[in-house]
């Protein structure tokens, strides 16, 4: 089959099945199976298919009709310019939690310092901002054997093994070290909302990543706390939050005795990450 002809009747498939991004998704697909870029996808759109790429193909689309994410699909998603290894034990990175790198990377550049990712998942935070801090070590720690085990080959991809460690953890029970920088991405959705999220979302996701506990904030409060234990004495909490959050989270942060250093906002002008400062004994 034609290129072209292949990749127009796939999009028609996907938007029959009302995904929004039907015609991006056929060709992220099919250049990911062939192994070349989208650009080259349409430049060379007389191509022929071969049936095994077709039958590859085919199979793909099917998974994506039943709303799985196209980079659990492809094995992979793009975040601060590199590709991480995703499947279902870790969330699909976010372009939203870029904007935690930006700020972190830019106050610590050049700096040497040692920081704590909470809830790794796929290292993507930690493992994007010592691609940046080139004299930083860091931890990663998560609940779930399988994430750590997907940050530890997205570590060992970006040849950052030697300055990064992932552990398997229950954050109740991690004591060890203390670090002048702690982030996290917390699961910060109430549990009653869970239900309205996507299909992409609740049927393929880690929903122990997503659910926040009643009012969203039950892993919030449980990463200020151990935070105020581990951070130095004026070492940084950089936290992301969801929606609507950001005055009772200011206000827990107060009462742990931590001062705001600044918020960051999302392209929606929604605060989505709060950067604050331990002060106080360590």
């Amino acid at each position: 089959m034609i290129l072209e002809n292949t990749i127009n009747k796939a999009s028609k498939i996907l938007k029959q099945h009302n995904i929004a991004s039907h015609a991006l998704d056929a060709e992220i697909i099919l250049s990911d199976i062939i192994g070349v870029s989208r650009e080259f996808l349409l430049v060379n759109n007389n191509l022929n298919i071969s049936t095994k790429v077709m039958k590859k193909y085919n199979s793909a689309i099917r998974r994506r009709i039943s709303k799985e994410p196209v980079a659990y699909i492809i094995g992979k998603k793009e975040f601060w310019s590199q590709n991480f290894v995703v499947n279902n034990s870790t969330l699909v990175p976010r372009p939203e939690t870029e904007i935690l790198i930006y700020k972190i990377t830019n106050l610590f550049r050049s700096k040497k310092i040692n920081i704590l990712d909470i809830g790794t998942g796929s290292g993507c935070i930690l493992l994007s901002i010592l691609k940046e801090l080139n004299l930083s070590r860091g931890i990663g720690i998560d609940i779930s054997a399988k994430a750590i085990q997907t940050a530890k080959l997205n570590s060992k991809n970006l040849h950052l093994s030697h300055r990064s460690e992932f552990k398997v953890f229950d954050l109740n029970k991690f004591n060890k070290g203390k670090y002048d920088l702690i982030v996290s991405n917390p699961p910060y959705i109430p549990s009653k909302d869970i239900k309205k999220l996507s299909k992409d979302i609740t049927n393929h996701e880690p929903l122990i990543a997503l659910n926040g506990g009643k009012d969203g904030l039950d892993l919030i409060k449980k990463v200020i706390y151990k935070s105020n234990v581990l951070l130095k004495t004026n070492g940084m909490l950089a936290i992301e939050i969801g929606h609507q959050q950001y005055k009772k989270v200011s206000d827990i942060l107060k009462e742990c005795k931590f001062t705001e250093f600044s918020k960051e906002y999302d392209y929606k002008h929604n605060v989505r990450c709060i950067i604050s400062t331990k002060v106080g004994n360590s």
